[in-house]
């Protein structure tokens, strides 16, 4: 099983992407949003990525990550240097779109998908037409 870390620099963000992907789960994936920094402004918090990962990874297999703008991966990449190695390898980032790639991310690990097979899938959301 997998769980999804969905970062942005915006809590409400963060947490209305992983409600979305909920609802389309039926909340069977493990989802964790981390959104805005310690004292509530815009931005990221490293300590709060770590403490994150390290939920997720002690109840899942895998860990999918997403997140929306380029310092959350930088983020990502920090906390990832305070988790041990082991954990660390079993985190996959993913620079899919964030709310479609978080959906359907979600969806593909409902089905038992792994998190490389998950995130490929995400990253199928950068040529999904939206219009009609």
């Amino acid at each position: 099983m997998i769980g999804i870390l969905v970062v942005s620099h915006n809590r409400k963000i963060a947490e209305g992407v992983c409600e979305l992907a909920a609802e389309m789960t039926q909340g069977k994936v493990p989802l964790i949003p981390v959104g805005g920094t310690a004292g509530g402004e815009s931005g990221t918090d490293v300590t709060a990525i770590v403490d994150a990962l390290n939920t997720l990874l002690g109840q899942v297999d895998e860990v999918l990550v997403l997140g929306d703008l380029g310092s959350a991966f930088l983020g990502v990449r920090t906390a990832l240097e305070f988790i041990a190695p082991e954990q660390a390898q079993r985190v996959v980032v993913s620079h899919a779109p964030l709310v479609e790639g978080a959906v359907i991310a979600a969806v593909e690990a409902a089905v038992g998908r792994s998190a490389r097979d998950a995130e490929s899938a995400a990253q199928q959301a950068l040529t999904v037409t939206k219009s009609f």
